[in-house]
């Protein structure tokens, strides 16, 4: 048997990597839906999503592509502290299995870098970060009178009233404050988060206990509360599914054309993303997303450029503003941790992971390692890829932030 630490060594090696050959061969190299979330295999996943999910195209069209000046400047030697160490840059993205790397200041390229094989036209699963361009699309829906958050989710899907969603607001969606008990404990085999990736065709279907739904639509019907809709923070990603359904009904368009058409294409994105779906065509909104490094820098500087794209309004910049301040209760409602290093008024909001209101300094996240940092005072935006061996690192996660606030403080500082 050939065990997992072979396989990436024989990559680095020289030898043979995975899905190597034509067809791909020998066995042990094979990445399939039962192991391509795990490492090594996610290091050859993550860059090729739509061979192992069906998958909708999100089109740029022909609209201008934004351009990405360039004012590079090497950031290798960069030092900062975290978690009682030193690193400089170049040793943290070296030891946190990055995939791409990029620094925008004042909208122009600092710092542009490719590994693990993956290049510039390359679609990279963006995992929660998908939340964030989710959001993205109902603040623009929002923005245009389509949509109204305070509204009830089961007025815009009447089939929600007949679930334990009938009484949530869109923006309890927006903020993971509706009732829906559903555990994200990757480590728990029975948890709803697996039999939700079942649904999505993200996992082989456990025919011994899998869920009993044809389609997410379905599962979602399955669901129970255990708390009251507006209760307190607590992260949950199915809910993000839930509303891509509302996004879909009150605008009359399915998901990934919403997003071609509310956001890639005004944001000037240069390529196709794609977002997967399940066995009946339903997105999986919550991290199903793929894109390319500097698409999701453009992103990240819409977000800073307070939903302007150049001359083109795509986000209202109201939304942005409501993001960063955050529900009058729901600051500090996530955990602080010593390697995170959260300040007390940190919050959730819109699909946002808002660390510092006052600068502000805000990101979005997924697992594995998927960052885009917008760090306002300094105009500089981070975006990082990644396939970390787990889900869940706060090391990896503290040293990702230091490695973004020490990038923005240096750009703020001028040249070096």
């Amino acid at each position: 048997m050939v065990h997992r630490a072979e396989v990436a060594a024989a990559a680095v090696n020289g030898q043979p990597a995975l899905m190597s050959g034509a067809p791909p061969f020998p066995e042990h190299r094979l990445v399939t839906l039962a192991n391509w979330q795990e490492p090594p295999f996610n290091r050859w996943a993550f860059q090729h999503v739509r061979e192992l999910i069906p998958t909708a195209r999100i089109r740029r069209g022909s609209a201008p592509v934004r351009r990405l000046p360039r004012r590079e400047r090497d950031l290798d030697d960069l030092a900062f502290r975290v978690g009682g160490r030193e690193l400089t840059v170049a040793e943290f993205l070296d030891g946190s299995f990055t995939d791409g790397f990029l620094v925008l200041h004042d909208g122009a390229v600092v710092t542009e870098r490719y590994l693990n094989g993956m290049a510039p036209d390359t679609p990279h699963l963006l995992m929660s970060v998908s939340k964030s361009v989710t959001s993205a699309v109902a603040g623009a829906l929002a923005g245009r009178g389509v949509l109204d958050v305070a509204t009830r989710a089961d007025d815009v899907v009447p089939e929600l009233s007949a679930t334990a969603f009938a009484g949530a607001t869109v923006q309890h969606l927006l903020d993971m404050r509706a009732g829906t008990k559903f555990s994200e404990d990757y480590d728990d085999l029975r948890a709803e988060v697996r039999s939700c990736e079942q649904v999505y065709l993200w996992r082989p279907r456990d025919p011994a206990g899998g869920p009993d739904a044809a389609d997410a639509l379905e599962y979602f019907g399955t669901l129970v509360n255990d708390r009251p809709h507006g209760a307190p923070f607590d992260y949950r990603s199915i809910l993000t599914d839930v509303l891509a359904w509302v996004l879909e009904r009150a605008a009359g368009a399915r998901f990934h054309e919403l997003v071609a058409r509310e956001l890639w294409r005004p944001m000037g994105a240069e390529f196709d993303a794609e977002v997967t779906l399940d066995a009946h065509g339903n997105p999986m909104a919550d991290g199903g997303i793929c894109a390319t490094l500097r698409d999701l820098g453009r992103f990240g500087q819409m977000f800073l450029d307070r939903g302007r794209s150049g001359r083109r309004h795509v986000v209202p910049a109201g939304w942005i503003d409501d993001t960063v301040r955050g529900a009058p209760d729901g600051l500090g409602r996530y955990e602080v941790t010593d390697q995170a290093r959260r300040p007390a008024r940190s919050h959730y909001r819109n699909y946002w992971w808002v660390r510092d209101p006052d600068l502000p300094f805000f990101h979005a996240s997924g697992i594995y390692g998927q960052h885009v940092f917008v760090h306002v005072p300094s105009r500089t935006v981070v975006v990082k890829l990644s396939t970390w061996p787990v889900a869940v690192s706060e090391e990896l996660l503290g040293q990702t932030v230091a490695c973004a606030e020490a990038i923005a403080g240096a750009l703020a500082a001028g040249p070096a």
